[in-house]
């Protein structure tokens, strides 16, 4: 992967150059007519030596807003831009794309419970195997993008093992406020992957089925900063989300359900921060007899929320976390300056980034529970 020369990089039955650019599309399998299911690959091999970045999308087909990202990226670099290489997945589940649903059609199968897949099985792990062998462990690191399903949105944030410090370095460059640790659910392309020494990340934003343009123009800056802290531009700024809240895998994150069930009503916003006791939703009857209040348990974010209407008993309503007063002091500062204003109903867009080099910010004395800025030397 890594050299200390720059080498041609063989991917996808393709050879590319130094300095080359190429797109293609490549047969991960079939379809039940025999016809070729092809992933559109764009993979842009720079004219100096560097690490090897994959970006993939869609690996549930119905999630967009990652396809446009990689699109944006595979436009915008070009070889004399980049040190290394990147490789770019614009759709993994192709069926799913074509059908616009998360899933394989017809087999219901997902695609991200089935890496890193067997050539001799399910179609999804045939899929997974072909995409796992061919791109994902030719490279050094790795950004999976990912919406919430449908019926529901989520706040931009990362998933990411953080107890790997690789990992860690990974997602604290991409410079989102929120980050939830984990290893990911068995067969997850980012769980496979980190097992095998190529730290990836999660990044979840908004909705599926469609394009959200604050995510897509704040997500841009966010592979820019990754690819500055690794080299990969090694002359661009690493982003500062203003504020991080890592949690932890210990419960730190619930999911607030209905107890009955009925017509669901937002109450919380139009900001990401909501009040200890704060009514969340209403869930009624159809008649007003019956009306349950979901409030907060504490101070804490809206992480992801349901979009639907209507609740069963025990469905669920609300991502949540808690967040400490130092957190929540600078949140409120950003919405008494108007930085929130259309949080809820733009699609859960979150401010842009911080420059390090912009305001040359020293992370450890004005927010202490941010110190990435002095920890990043320790991880090179």
């Amino acid at each position: 992967m890594t050299d200390d020369t720059h080498q041609s990089f063989e991917v996808g039955d393709q050879t590319i150059s130094p300095g080359e650019k190429t797109q293609f599309r490549y047969a991960v399998g079939t379809t039940f007519h025999d016809d070729p299911i092809e992933i559109p690959v764009t993979v842009i091999n720079g004219e100096q030596a560097g690490p090897t970045v994959f970006l993939t999308a869609a690996v549930h087909g119905d999630e967009l807003n990652g396809i446009k990202i990689i699109q944006e990226v595979a436009d915008h670099y070009e070889p004399e831009d980049i040190h290394g290489a990147l490789v770019c997945l614009h759709v993994l589940n192709v069926p799913g794309f074509l059908a616009q649903q998360r899933y394989i059609p017809i087999y219901d199968e997902d695609l991200n419970r089935s890496f890193p897949g067997t050539p001799r099985s399910t179609t999804a792990k045939r899929l997974a195997n072909e995409i796992y062998e061919e791109f994902i462990s030719k490279c050094d690191l790795g950004l999976d993008f990912h919406t919430s399903t449908r019926n529901r949105t989520t706040m931009y944030h990362v998933r990411a093992d953080m107890r790997d410090p690789a990992v860690e370095r990974l997602a604290r460059a991409f410079g989102t406020s929120v980050i939830l640790d984990g290893v990911g659910s068995d067969g997850t392309l980012r769980s496979v992957a980190c097992r095998d020494d190529i730290p990836t990340v999660t990044v979840e934003m908004g909705r599926a089925h469609r394009f959200q343009t604050a995510h897509l123009d704040r997500a841009l800056h966010c592979v820019a900063s990754v690819l500055a802290e690794h080299k990969v531009l090694p002359d661009h700024p690493v982003s500062w989300p203003g504020w991080t809240r890592v949690i932890a895998r210990d419960g730190e994150k619930t999911w607030l359900r209905a107890d009955t069930g009925g017509l669901v009503e937002m109450e919380w916003g139009p900001h990401p921060l909501v009040e200890n006791g704060d009514p969340l939703f209403t869930i009624s009857d159809h008649f007003k007899d019956e009306v349950e209040v979901v409030r907060a348990p504490s101070t804490g974010l809206i992480v992801g929320v349901l979009e639907n209407a209507v609740a069963y008993p025990g469905h669920p309503l609300c991502h949540f976390v808690s967040v400490d007063e130092t957190i929540a002091d600078i949140i409120r500062d950003d919405i008494e300056r108007g930085i929130f204003d259309i949080y809820r109903e733009g699609g859960f867009q979150w401010p842009e980034p911080r420059w390090y080099a912009t305001h040359g910010h020293d992370a450890d004395s004005e927010h202490p529970e941010n110190d990435y800025d002095t920890k990043r030397e320790e991880y090179r």
